[in-house]
């Protein structure tokens, strides 16, 4: 073998084992990369849902609420809707006028019509800038939805508003992917369900017994949601809510009854981050921009 031979079996040998190492290396790294993916799973950032609109800044069930929410890049609105006296679904929180309306005459929802409440000032109690504001239809709350976007719609009366809002939801252009229906009255959820093709949630808030405890507990949420049939829970949430009811265990127990994870009415930055570790698919809010905010840190 001469010089030149010699020198080329070692130049080939020495790269063999570069080679050799260079694969073994390429073979390892993805193991642990994805041992460490598993161990720290990423979670994804729930829907920002604007309770009532951006109703902070701007007064509750009103356009003005839900043209800022778009503004500030919600991903849904919730809304609070009643059939009037001549049928038309109205959206408004209470049973009567009084508290967003003050200084007009105080009338209840179910006993006007659209014309009588049409009449009254919705905006001025929040800020004189909404001065004369009136009550909107779900008809020109849905003419507001982007694409893309989405609504949560919480009944406050009873089942004799499913026929009408059936019609209007029918004849919406929204996907039915866009549209929620919400309310805590179960034959409500169960019938909306039988008529209708949308997600609809059951939702509850939590009282004290004389024990202590917080009722309904998980047993009783989980006979609800079979019995209504309902595709989400809406539940109450705050910081003391997330230390005693709504641990890990809890969210889990929903979800293995069929049932997403959403919660309302959440303000504080760091209640939402809680939210966002127990896999909450939506949080409703009335400052959606601040919250967004807070969850992308």
């Amino acid at each position: 073998m001469t010089l030149i031979d010699t020198t080329l079996c070692a130049v080939a040998t020495r790269f063999a084992a570069a080679f050799s190492l260079f694969a073994c290396l390429s073979w390892v790294s993805p193991q642990i990369a994805d041992a460490n993916e598993s161990a720290s799973p990423s979670k994804s950032v729930p829907m920002i849902v604007a309770h009532r609109g951006s109703s902070y800044t701007a007064p509750e069930n009103t356009l003005s609420a839900f043209n800022l929410a778009w503004e500030e890049n919600a991903d849904a609105i919730e809304g609070d809707f009643y059939l009037s006296s001549d049928g038309e679904i109205v959206c408004v929180h209470d049973k009567t006028t009084e508290r967003t309306a003050p200084g007009s005459p105080s009338l209840k929802v179910a006993e006007a019509t659209l014309e009588q409440l049409r009449k009254l000032d919705f905006g001025t109690w929040k800020h004189e800038r909404y001065a004369g504001e009136q009550i909107p239809t779900l008809r020109e709350v849905l003419a507001t939805i982007p694409e893309g976007k989405g609504i949560f719609i919480e009944i406050k009366c009873g089942p004799e508003i499913l026929p009408t809002l059936k019609q209007q939801l029918d004849e919406c252009t929204l996907k039915p992917e866009q549209i929620t229906i919400i309310c805590f009255n179960q034959a409500v959820v169960r019938q909306a369900r039988e008529m209708m093709p949308y997600d609809c949630n059951w939702l509850t808030s939590y009282k004290k017994q004389a024990d202590g405890s917080l009722t309904p507990g998980i047993d009783d949420v989980q006979k609800s949601l079979k019995a209504t049939d309902a595709t989400g829970f809406g539940t109450q949430v705050n910081a003391g809510l997330l230390g005693s009811v709504l641990s890990q265990d809890f969210c889990d127990a929903v979800r293995a009854a069929g049932c997403a994870m959403h919660g309302w009415t959440i303000d504080d930055p760091a209640v939402a981050k809680q939210l966002v570790g127990l896999g909450f698919e939506s949080i409703t809010t009335n400052r959606p921009a601040e919250i967004r905010s807070a969850l992308a840190d």
